[in-house]
């Protein structure tokens, strides 16, 4: 009984009984309404001109009452106005006018429906169906119903089947991701709210997939790349004990920041993955914070105009960061930097004048760990650009790699921002 298709079957069931009573009730209360009660007194009019008047003799009334009882097929029972009994048609037992009504109207008893008539002279004349012939009240319009419900019942089924059997296959679904099956997905039909309930399901569980896989790969790519470090830290320690000196000391103190630089980038990378909106945004100039960070950096130029964008100024500062590092550290001076606003975007462009990336790489580029450059001064962490990309990502905007105007070379990173975050 817990299973929602029942439910919501028996309730449908419960409602179509309920208008089957509903309507029987109604039906059967409905004797004393104004049509009825006119038409009540249409009739004993046309009683009381068939039959003798009350001064008549009871045997001539009776013979008259036998003789519209055979004329109308129905057996009747003619009572005083004190309701006493004057003469019935039938041996059968007949029910007398209700004593506690003063008008005519429906009468049900066990032997079947009868209808009590007033006369004009005071008299009552009571009617019945026989009872081979007559049926119990609102029988008829019961079965009726009765059969509506029946349809509605049989063709109600297959509809509400077909949509619990959607919600079934969607806990199925729910159930195999819950279990560690990434690929499970759902079939989407029509277009009601179960339909976008499962399309959300569907991004979900995909989105949760690209989640998974990166962070594996994250995982294998850092646990590899962590090695580099620590052992050239373990093997400088072991050199210093032997033979100290300061340049030893340097290298053992650089590895440590290349490890600490490369553990920083890597959280900072789960996180952008982990979120999909930013914490914080506020007004920044792009331009001012483009030449604040390109004053760090030998034979870099700044140019370009004023533009105002929403942006986490944090992230935004590692940007620009990162992609002046990749062009020190891939490329060669002087390095350029250009802001300019675009369509109601602000464009910012980091170009070199190194030997820029092969076509070919173009689109792994911006991949965890991905050193693809052609050559490289300083080996980096290989998270630079794809911090980058993620940063630009979260922003709404777009990153790519174009020729640079001066050398035709692919060596500029052209960054895409929206003036306001949506």
């Amino acid at each position: 009984m817990k299973r929602l298709s029942y439910q919501i079957y028996l309730t449908i069931i419960a409602c179509l009984i309920a208008v089957v009573v509903i309507a029987g009730v109604f039906w059967a209360r409905s004797g004393g309404s104004m049509h009825a009660r006119q038409a009540f007194s249409v009739a004993g009019e046309l009683a009381a001109a068939a039959l003798p008047s009350s001064e008549e003799p009871r045997n001539k009334q009776a013979a008259a009452l036998i003789n519209y009882a055979k004329r109308l097929n129905i057996d009747l029972a003619l009572y005083t106005h004190n309701k006493d009994l004057i003469t019935s048609t039938t041996l059968k037992r007949m029910p007398k006018p209700p004593r506690d009504k003063n008008h005519s109207g429906f009468m049900f008893q066990r032997d079947g429906p009868a209808w009590s008539i007033a006369l004009p002279d005071g008299r009552w004349l009571v009617a019945r169906v026989p009872r081979n012939r007559h049926r119990r009240p609102g029988l008829r319009l019961v079965m009726f119903l009765s059969a509506i419900a029946l349809v509605v019942g049989l063709l109600a089924w297959p509809v509400v089947r077909g949509l619990t059997r959607r919600l079934e296959r969607l806990q199925e679904g729910v159930e195999k991701l819950k279990a560690g099956d990434l690929e499970a997905r759902v079939e989407v039909e029509g277009r009601d709210e179960i339909a976008r309930l499962a399309l959300s399901f569907n991004a979900a569980a995909e989105r949760i997939k690209e989640l998974v896989t990166a962070h594996k790969m994250l995982l294998a790519n850092a646990s590899h790349e962590l090695r580099t470090p620590l052992s050239r830290i373990r093997l400088g320690i072991d050199m210093l004990v032997k033979n100290p000196g300061k340049a030893r000391q340097d290298q053992i103190a650089h590895d440590i920041k290349e490890l600490d630089t490369l553990i920083e980038e890597i959280l900072l990378l789960s996180r952008l993955d982990a979120r999909h909106k930013l914490d914080e945004d506020e007004k920044i100039d792009l331009l001012a914070m483009a030449a604040e960070e390109a004053a760090y950096y030998e034979m870099s130029v700044t140019t370009g105009s004023p533009v105002t964008i929403n942006a986490n100024p944090r992230l935004l500062r590692r940007m620009i960061r990162n992609l002046l590092d990749n062009a020190i550290r891939h490329g060669a001076p002087p390095i350029s930097i250009d802001v300019r606003e675009k369509d109601e975007e602000a464009i910012l462009r980091v170009c070199d004048n190194g030997p820029g990336v092969m076509l070919s790489q173009k689109e792994t580029i911006f991949e965890p760990f991905n050193r693809g450059f052609k050559k490289s001064s300083t080996a980096g962490t290989g998270l630079g650009l794809t911090l980058v990309a993620q940063i630009v990502k979260r922003h709404g905007g777009r990153i790519d790699i174009i020729e640079n105007p001066k050398g035709g070379r692919l060596n500029c990173f052209e960054v895409a921002l929206p003036k306001k975050i949506k």
